[in-house]
């Protein structure tokens, strides 16, 4: 069985929402195509336009708020014959599912399918009373579930603790050789040192207001230093919260391309991650790393593990602005310690590599098959239909304006 293979990919996640598990499979797609798998992946879409060729929309998601993020999931009538379509049309030899606890598409198309299934565990939650409460019905996707990978060890703890087994740990890749490579921004970098920060503004565990206000005692050491921000945000409502002297130094990039993005790593002296938790990994972190810019971070247990226990990059204590300044000037301070840390950073950031994380999934799939066996529908699996139906989750027209429900299942946007 090594020759290649027919993958279908489920997210859970809307794909035109950008996201970290959707970026996960977004990169994973293109690495296997380009080993010669060929790879189809199911997901929910605002709208057809703009997919790429490899992608099948379920319908309109509906947003969910949990683990400190909002998700924008779909399930419902239409959808689930949408799924059960691209099953029985794909005749996949293994079909891959991401976060197959998050409801919705990944849990509709475990039930909906029989045969070689893998599933991939993202996000880490240390207590859930939405999942102990829904543990038995957990079990019926556990059950179908021939392989599981964690992509962390507290994603795999998650695993552990709330569903029971256990998944083979295979962490998130980078394509490394995308980001050793770029033309910084105009003007920079310039006299003064820069900081960078991505993430989404108004979602609090991203931490932008932990940067914010250590900014003031960065400024009293570094006079001429600038932040370069990405990420959604409202620039005039964050100003116009901040000293004249701190909103001054912010250059707001808004959405960014990924070309965008490993440029404004390229432009700046530090990569700041003040998240301040629900994270079971941190791939941008190795993004920073493999740019060859120096990463600052939180001392969350998810960062220090990518950071190789503050080798690779510098730590801070986590909702600590204090902490932060002290330990963003003696960086700024110190050009040996920032080429330092550069060094460490391209060595443990290849390390993650999508070269070799691709290979140990493939190995996952093939583990879970023999020979000539295919992914089929399951004529059995109606719970998924009963499920959409008693819990109200609907995929037509009227999901745009329906309020989001509060739920705490596995699941991350990072």
């Amino acid at each position: 069985m090594s020759g290649p293979l027919n993958i279908g990919i489920v997210c859970p996640y809307a794909w035109d929402v950008p996201g970290g598990v959707q970026f996960h499979i977004r990169d994973l797609t293109a690495a296997l195509t380009a080993e010669g798998h060929q790879v189809s992946v199911l997901a929910p879409a605002d709208s057809d336009e703009g997919l790429p060729d490899y992608v099948t929309s379920t319908g309109r998601p509906l947003a969910v708020k949990y683990n400190g993020s909002v998700a924008r999931l779909n399930v419902g009538m239409r959808s689930t014959k949408r799924i059960r379509n691209w099953i029985r049309d794909g005749e996949f030899d293994v079909m891959h599912v991401h976060e197959p606890i998050a409801p919705g598409v990944a849990n509709v198309a475990v039930w909906s399918a029989q045969g070689p299934i893998v599933a991939t565990w993202h996000s880490s939650i240390e207590k859930s009373r939405a999942l102990n409460a829904s543990f038995y019905l957990a079990q019926t996707i556990m059950e179908k579930v021939r392989g599981r990978i964690a992509v962390s060890e507290l994603a795999r703890r998650t695993l552990v603790t709330h569903l029971g087994g256990d998944a083979v740990l295979i962490p998130n890749g980078v394509d490394c050789g995308t980001f050793t490579e770029a033309e910084p921004f105009e003007g920079y970098p310039g006299p003064g040192k820069t900081l960078f920060f991505l993430g989404r503004a108004a979602e609090p565990r991203k931490g932008l207001p932990i940067l914010l206000a250590a900014m003031p005692a960065i400024i009293e050491q570094n006079p001429d230093i600038r932040v370069l921000l990405a990420g959604p945000s409202d620039p005039a409502e964050i100003k116009k919260k901040l000293p004249q002297d701190v909103a001054d130094r912010l250059n707001f990039l808004g959405l960014v391309s990924e070309e965008d993005k490993v440029r404004a790593f390229h432009s700046a002296d530090i990569y700041v991650a003040p998240n301040t938790g629900g994270e079971s990994f941190g791939i941008v972190l190795l993004e920073a790393m493999a740019s060859g810019t120096p990463v600052l971070a939180s001392d969350l247990e998810a960062f220090r593990r990518v950071l190789d226990g503050g080798k690779a990059g510098a730590v801070f204590e986590n909702e600590n602005p204090e902490d932060l300044a002290r330990v963003a000037n003696a960086l700024l301070a110190d050009s040996q310690m920032r080429a330092d840390l550069q060094e460490k950073g391209r060595h443990r950031a290849w390390l993650y590599d999508w070269g070799r994380v691709t290979k140990e999934i493939v190995d996952v799939y093939r583990s879970v098959r023999t020979p000539g066996e295919i992914v089929t529908e399951d004529f059995r699996g109606q719970l998924g239909g009963r499920f959409a139906r008693r819990s109200g989750w609907r995929s037509d027209s009227n999901e745009a304006t329906a309020d989001a429900a509060e739920v705490s299942p596995p699941g991350a946007v990072s």
